[in-house]
C-alpha cells in the first residue's frame, strides 16, 4: 500500500467524493488558487472550478450560514475554517441552526455539512490560533465531532462525515498534516463511533486523542523498556463515542490515563473519565483515573511556554507510572 500524508489523505477524500457526487462543494477563505491556509485544497480549483471550490469573504458567520442554507436545499457543503478558533464567530449558525434544524422540523430538514478546521498548538500561532475547543462542540446535541490522528483515519472518517446527513465537526490537528501512513487509493469509510486500539497492552490503558495519540505511543515505547505494558486507545470520534472499546480496555488493564491537548478544566477527558466511573469498568479499577490536559491559560506564543502548556511524552510517562504506583 502507498504512503501519503494526512494532508494529502484529506484532499484525496474530498476530491474523490466530488468526482462522484456533484452536490458536494467546498467553501472557505483562500481555498481556491492559494489552496487554503495549510494547503489542503491546493490544486482542487483547477479540477473543479470556482463554482465548487468557492472562495468566500472573510466572515466565518457568512461561510457557516451559506453552508447551512445550501445543505437545507439539497447540497452537501464542506466548509473550511482557517483555524478552529474562528469557529467561535460561526457559533450561532452551527449551534443554533445546523445542530437543531433536523430535530425542530421532525426530520424533514437535514443538514449534511462538514466543518473542516485545523486545531491545536505547536506551530507558534499564539493564543488566538492554537486552541482545542472540541469539548465545547461535543456538548451540543445534534453535532458530531471527529478527531482523526492518522492519515488512514482522516480519509476514512472524512468519507463517513461527507455521507452523514447531520452536521459534523472535523478537527485536523496542524502537527499531523505532514505525518505519513499507509492509505488505500480507493474511497473507504470508517464508521463514526468506532474507536481504534493503536497498541495492545495489559497494565495501563491510555485514552488519547489527535496528536496525543502519537505522544502516547511514544510514551508506551519508553515504558515498555521498564516492563510496563501500555494499551493506547484512540476514540477517533468524540460524538458518537465508542464506550464499549474503552470500557473493555479498562476492564483488562485495571488502570487508565486520559490525555488530550485541550485545557484540562472542562475538557473531554472529564467526560471519558466519568463514563468509565459510571460503567462496569469501575469495579475493575486498581487505581484512580488519571487525567492530563492543557494548562489553565491561553496558549503562549513563546515556544518553550507553548510546549509546557500541552501534555508531552514525559508527562504521559509520569502519569502512567503514577497509575502504576511506580512514580
Amino acid at each position: 500500500m502507498r504512503e501519503i500524508t494526512y494532508l494529502e489523505a484529506v484532499r484525496e477524500a474530498m476530491s474523490q467524493e466530488m468526482r462522484q457526487n456533484e452536490d458536494v462543494f467546498i467553501l472557505g477563505e483562500d481555498i481556491g488558487v492559494y489552496g487554503g491556509a495549510f494547503g489542503v485544497t491546493r490544486g482542487m480549483i483547477e479540477e473543479f472550478g470556482p463554482e465548487r471550490v468557492r472562495n468566500t469573504p472573510i466572515s466565518e458567520a457568512a461561510i457557516a450560514g451559506a453552508a447551512v442554507g445550501s445543505a437545507l436545499t439539497g447540497m452537501r457543503p464542506i466548509l473550511e475554517l482557517q483555524f478552529s478558533d474562528f469557529i467561535t464567530i460561526a457559533m450561532d449558525q452551527i449551534v443554533n441552526q445546523a445542530a437543531k434544524i433536523r430535530y425542530m422540523y421532525g426530520g424533514k430538514g437535514k443538514i449534511p455539512m462538514v466543518v473542516r478546521t485545523p486545531s491545536g498548538s505547536g506551530t507558534g500561532a499564539a493564543a488566538q490560533h492554537s486552541q482545542s475547543l472540541e469539548a465545547w462542540l461535543a456538548h451540543i446535541p445534534g453535532l458530531k465531532v471527529i478527531q482523526p490522528s492518522t492519515a488512514y483515519d482522516a480519509k476514512g472518517l472524512l468519507k463517513s462525515a461527507m455521507d452523514d446527513n447531520n452536521p459534523v465537526i472535523f478537527y485536523e490537528h496542524k502537527l499531523l498534516y505532514r505525518t505519513i501512513a499507509d492509505v488505500p487509493e480507493e474511497l473507504y469509510c470508517i464508521p463514526l463511533g468506532q474507536a481504534d486500539v493503536k497498541r495492545e497492552g495489559t497494565d495501563v490503558t491510555v485514552v488519547a486523542t489527535a496528536v496525543m495519540v502519537h505522544r502516547a505511543l511514544e510514551a508506551a515505547e519508553e515504558l515498555a523498556k521498564e516492563g510496563i505494558s501500555v494499551e493506547v486507545v484512540d476514540p477517533r470520534t468524540l460524538v458518537p463515542l465508542d464506550t464499549e472499546t474503552i470500557i473493555n480496555s479498562v476492564k483488562k488493564t485495571g488502570r487508565v490515563v486520559v490525555v488530550h491537548e485541550a485545557v484540562k478544566r472542562g475538557g473531554y477527558g472529564g467526560e471519558i473519565a466519568s463514563m468509565i466511573a459510571e460503567s462496569e469498568a469501575f469495579d475493575y479499577l486498581d487505581a484512580p483515573i488519571k487525567r492530563l490536559g492543557g494548562a489553565l491559560s491561553p496558549v503562549p506564543y513563546n515556544p518553550e511556554l507553548e510546549k509546557a502548556h500541552a501534555p508531552q511524552v514525559n508527562d504521559i510517562i509520569l502519569a502512567t507510572k503514577q497509575a502504576m504506583n511506580k512514580a
